[in-house]
């Protein structure tokens, strides 16, 4: 618990930390507001790159939290950013809908759907079959491969939707190849663009969230604190199970604020 009062920003997983659904958690606003007295900081961190920053914005303030973009870091953010450092000015090819095709624009990465130098995936929630057969040719042929973040499934209100996990399963069914790269939690090209946004060293940062294998395993494998809230995903018993092990555990955001 003391190294809690050594963080300076808490990078925040948005749906099952924050909220669930269209509903905020409770003690979620009562949490930022003890960071902003004690000084402290906040960005929030999520893998879902079917939505941009914008999008996040607008959601946040309807729960009652009026926060810049520039508080929200998206998986698709921070791919755009390593586009731009390692293939700069190089031609893509984006499955995605246009949440993520207007993030990568705004990045001044080129789009070409007829000769792209590389291939680049997210969540599309736009996916058909012609999109499927397009991307498969394009990974098929050799081009870079790149995708947004591993998650295999996105939280709904009825359950479970696919998401981009399963969309690079059929690629790898068709064309035998994983994504080159994968940047969103919990690997660590989101951590570098977290880095750079914050201006802070990993020492500085907490990882927090409601689920093992993205959010804790982030921390765990970036060398950051990682804290685990049992409002989402997590339950006691896959805790119990899991070898991936949180720094902390609390049942939801607002039980740190007597340790800040």
């Amino acid at each position: 618990m003391d190294a809690l009062k050594q963080i300076k920003c808490f990078l925040l997983d948005m749906d099952g930390t924050f909220y669930l659904g269209d509903r905020i958690i409770e003690g979620s606003l009562s949490f930022i507001d003890t960071l902003r007295r004690t000084g402290r900081d906040f960005l929030f961190l999520t893998n879902n790159s079917s939505h941009n920053a914008l999008f996040y914005v607008e959601r946040l303030k309807k729960m009652g939290l009026s926060v810049g973009r520039e508080k929200i870091l998206t998986s698709g953010e921070a791919t755009a950013r390593i586009l731009n450092r390692d293939y700069k000015g190089k031609r893509a090819y984006v499955l995605g809908n246009e949440f993520l095709l207007s993030e990568m624009r705004e990045a001044g990465i080129p789009i070409d759907e007829d000769a792209p130098e590389i291939v680049v995936i997210g969540y599309d929630t736009t996916l058909d079959y012609k999109k499927m057969t397009r991307v498969c040719d394009l990974v098929r042929s050799g081009l870079p491969y790149i995708a947004t973040h591993p998650d295999f499934n996105c939280p709904t209100e009825t359950g479970f939707a696919p998401d981009i996990g399963a969309i690079i399963a059929f690629i790898e069914a068709s064309a035998f190849r994983r994504p080159d790269l994968i940047v969103g939690k919990p690997h660590s090209g989101i951590v570098e663009a977290a880095l750079e946004r914050t201006g802070l060293t990993v020492p500085e940062l907490a990882m927090v969230g409601d689920r093992l294998y993205t959010d804790i395993a982030t921390g765990n494998k970036n060398g950051m604190l990682s804290v685990l809230v049992m409002s989402g995903e997590t339950t006691r018993e896959m805790l119990e199970k899991s070898e991936i092990r949180p720094s902390c555990v609390f049942g939801r955001l607002s039980d740190m604020n007597k340790y800040l």
